[in-house]
This record gives C-alpha cells, structure tokens and sequence, in this order.
C-alpha cells in the first residue's frame, strides 16, 4: 500500500527527538536470549511520537522487534488506515551498530517507501529512505 507522497527531509530536531525517544524505551526491553536491548521511535504524519522495544521469547518465533512493537503502537494510537509514518528510528541501549531487519523492513515499507529511517551504522548514524534499504518490497495490487 503506497501512501502520498511524503518528504524524505528530517529536521535535526526531529532526528534527535526520535533517537531520544528510542534510546529511552531501549531500556526497558526484554531480551533474555540476546541481551541485545532495541528502541524504536515513529514520527507520524500528525507529529506524534510513539516507542516500541524487542520483546524475545523462549520460541524465537514469537519475538517482536521494537520498530514493528513502535509501528503497532503508531496503528494503534492513530489507526492503520489514517496512519502516516514519516520516519523511525532505532537504536540499541549499547549504541552498538543496528539497522532494521528484513521482516521490519517489509513493515515500515508498508506505510510508504519515502520513510525515512535513522539507524546507527558503523561509521555513526546514519539515514535513508526505507526504498534505499528494500528496493523491491512486496505489495499486493
């Protein structure tokens, strides 16, 4: 599902906000197998804010990642149909190198191809568009 238009262009205010926001739920993931602990920070259309974490489980199946735990609360707080995801980003407790995954790649695709994602590489932190990051999400026509 492809939504209008929207800017690729992050203010650095914005940017610092969503990495704060990020690095603030980092902390309170549950990650017991990994000891990896994820924060995830959506910007919506609307200027609203919402965090998600990792939540691991014992059937690694059922592990959510924090950008699709922040993507479902952005749906839930302002619905699937109206919600606007104009950028997320995401951030480890340990500000070690992490970009979103192949299966939250495909959901933040979801939402538009001009999401602008914030992530840290290894040469510091960087951001694309999630079009940049998969070039050929699946969609249904």
């Amino acid at each position: 599902m492809e939504s209008p238009k929207q800017s690729t262009v992050l203010s650095q205010d914005d940017r610092e906000r969503l990495l704060q926001a990020a690095s603030e739920v980092a902390v309170r993931a549950y990650a017991p197998y990994s000891g990896i602990h994820v924060g995830a920070a959506v910007l919506t259309g609307c200027g609203e804010v919402y965090q998600g974490c990792n939540v691991e489980n014992a059937s690694y199946g059922l592990t959510i990642c924090a950008e699709r735990a922040a993507i479902f609360n952005a749906v839930s707080g302002e619905g699937g149909d109206a919600l606007e995801v104009r950028a997320i980003a995401v951030v480890t407790s340990d500000q070690m190198p992490i970009s979103p995954c192949g299966a939250c790649r495909q959901v933040i695709a979801e939402f538009g191809p001009d999401v602008v994602v914030v992530y840290r590489a290894s040469g510091g932190i960087r951001s694309t568009t999630i079009r940049e990051l998969l070039p050929d999400a699946f969609q249904l026509d």
